[in-house]
């Protein structure tokens, strides 16, 4: 079963939301306000960030960080979703990390080719490849004490929405929706609040 080869290794992770993201329609038709959710991971020395995007500033994002006594600088690894401005932009913030996406790791001037599909972080970090948003998004799967979180653009917020209207494969995208269901117990969106998945979730 995928769950079963998708599931983290170990349970050892702590996680923490420093910012609930939105998407939602402005004051005209050309304007919109849209936010990441962002995610700050600990497992042993590793610290890792997930999709440190748009928010009303940075302080939205290093404050929290800050609350958790932790700074930019002890950033080991940040994980992008996809590659969409809203999920990227605030990614300087973090000078010392590496950055991963669905084929590389990136450093400095350093580009290491390799899949996202079952590479791990650490061993409570594992990386997925889930193509339905766009075709290059992965989900962060973390393994807690409390169960595994799927850090995913799959969803944007608990309400799905049922079909995305920006994914050009729906197929792919209610596959894939079906693979993290499989394994977490709590589903971190792309622009919403967690929530636990139940019979109501968009499949």
């Amino acid at each position: 079963m995928a769950g079963d080869t998708d599931r983290p290794g170990s349970l050892t992770a702590e996680v923490h939301i420093l910012f609930n993201g939105y998407a939602k329609d402005g004051e005209s038709p050309t304007v919109s306000y849209v936010a990441s959710t962002v995610g700050f991971i600990r497992d042993g020395d590793v610290r890792v960030i997930i999709d440190p995007g748009m928010v009303p500033s940075p302080d939205a994002i290093l404050e929290p960080l800050a609350a958790l006594g932790e700074s930019p600088a002890n950033i080991t690894d940040v994980v992008f979703s996809h590659h969409h401005p809203d999920h990227t932009l605030n990614a300087a913030l973090f000078p010392n990390a590496r950055f991963h996406d669905h084929w590389a790791i990136y450093k400095g001037d350093n580009w290491e080719s390799r899949e996202a599909k079952g590479f791990h972080l650490s061993p409570s970090i594992r990386l997925i490849a889930t193509p339905g948003h766009t075709p290059q998004d992965i989900t962060t799967l973390v393994g807690t004490n409390e169960g595994v979180i799927a850090f995913t653009h799959l969803w944007w917020f608990a309400e799905g929405p049922a079909d995305d209207p920006l994914a050009d494969d729906l197929t792919t995208l209610h596959a894939n929706r079906l693979r993290v269901l499989q394994v977490a117990k709590l589903i971190v969106p792309g622009h919403g609040t967690p929530f636990v998945p139940d019979e109501t979730t968009p499949r």
